[in-house]
């Protein structure tokens, strides 16, 4: 039997919910809609503690994903488990069709794919763990090198009237190399 950990998700477009998913009964989706009223709408992560509870939030473009979990799953699985709806979301609905879908209308749809979710990372914490690890070290060597990168070019641009053909080599192959 896999620990209740991940109780309840949803996305929304603003205050709108698209589709939502829960097997268990309880206050805690009212809660989770209360907090969605007062999140700001900047692209961010946001958790919030109550009565043993995590409500988690990933906003981004406009669209709103929200699992609530129980304390003891911790951060790394809730906001794992966040990341893997949006990717899904964003790749299923890209096309425009989430932009104009009313109120639970995806429900049947992508509710489905909610509860997938939510059960892959129950039953492989260890996993979504290790893997939200390596994307926090690849982002911080991300922007160490990207902080090098441009102390370089600063340097670079001030020496560009002596050596200005080096300078614009240098920076267009930094740009080749990140891709």
């Amino acid at each position: 039997m896999v620990p209740k950990s991940l109780i309840y998700a949803f996305v929304s477009r603003g205050g709108v919910i698209l589709a939502e998913y829960t097997e268990y009964s309880g206050n805690f989706n009212s809660i989770a809609l209360q907090c969605l009223q007062k999140l700001p709408s900047s692209n961010n992560k946001f958790t919030y503690n109550c009565d043993g509870h995590t409500f988690n939030y990933l906003v981004d473009n406009g669209y709103t994903y929200c699992v609530v979990a129980d304390e003891s799953a911790g951060r790394q699985v809730p906001i794992a488990f966040l990341e893997r709806i949006k990717d899904d979301f964003v790749s299923k609905y890209d096309n425009g069709k989430a932009a104009t879908a009313p109120a639970n209308s995806l429900n049947k749809e992508f509710g489905p794919k909610l509860k997938e979710h939510m059960q892959y990372c129950m039953e492989h914490p260890e996993e979504i763990s290790k893997l939200a690890k390596v994307k926090a070290q690849v982002s911080e060597v991300k922007g160490v090198m990207m902080e090098n990168i441009e102390k370089v070019v600063y340097v670079l641009c001030s020496l560009q009237l002596c050596y200005a053909p080096v300078a614009m080599s240098a920076i267009f192959t930094c740009h080749l190399l990140l891709g």
